[in-house]
């Protein structure tokens, strides 16, 4: 099954999120950032909102691609590579990866790319999905099944699974040092409050589906 028809059954809004939660994240400085799947543009419409920086995108989705041009500088419609010559020479503050890796046959791969691509100070901000999140432990203890869905964090295009554990391990063995792993998108149900409780507090990654790294190059 190639690109296209991997994606075909996405709803028109998976295409659109705005990621208002990365904000926090961003570094105040930022001049140009790289938003790695950017989809439709509209996280990088809010950079240029809040930041007013540059802001170009790579996006292998073409009708997206096309309605990402409206709302930021320059789009690459093509699979992020270390070799795409539009980036070549360019420098970037910032490069993002909005729920983007795990849908990567080598995110890997992706990282050690980034390495050439970001100035002195530069930083990866990464939202990835966490497979520790409680709806998910609970369908595998208690159902005892691995559904997968058309969007989230049992996405059926998702690729690679992680926990925050595995996200900062990824990250430390691609060469960068994580300076920040925080969990985003709390959702603070009743059982897992109780889970938590009785384990002494140490499950509190359960509670969220995506965590944020940032994370620079030494």
């Amino acid at each position: 099954m190639n690109y296209k028809e991997q994606y075909s059954h996405k709803d028109k809004m998976y295409y659109l999120h705005r990621r208002t939660e990365i904000i926090p994240f961003v570094p105040a400085a930022i001049k140009i950032a790289l938003d790695v799947g950017c989809a439709t543009g509209g996280f990088g419409a809010l950079l240029k909102e809040n930041f007013g920086c540059e802001v170009w995108g790579v996006e292998p989705d073409a009708g997206s691609a096309d309605e990402a041009s409206k709302n930021i500088d320059v789009v690459i419609n093509d699979l992020f590579t270390a070799n795409l010559p539009q980036l070549a020479g360019k420098k970037f503050d910032a490069i993002f990866f909005n729920d983007v890796l795990e849908h990567l046959q080598d995110p890997d791969k992706a990282l050690l790319a980034c390495k050439h691509l970001l100035n002195l100070n530069g930083v990866i901000i990464a939202s990835i999905p966490n497979i520790r999140w409680y709806p998910v432990i609970l369908s595998l203890l208690r159902y005892k099944d691995f559904k997968y869905e058309n969007a989230g964090v049992m996405d059926r295009t998702h690729l690679r699974f992680f926990t925050k554990k595995s996200m900062i391990r990824m990250f430390e063995e691609n060469g960068y040092k994580v300076i920040a792993a925080e969990g985003i998108n709390p959702s603070n149900f009743k059982y897992y409050k109780i889970l938590n409780f009785l384990l002494l507090n140490t499950q509190s990654d359960m509670n969220y589906p995506q965590f944020v790294i940032v994370a620079k190059h030494p």
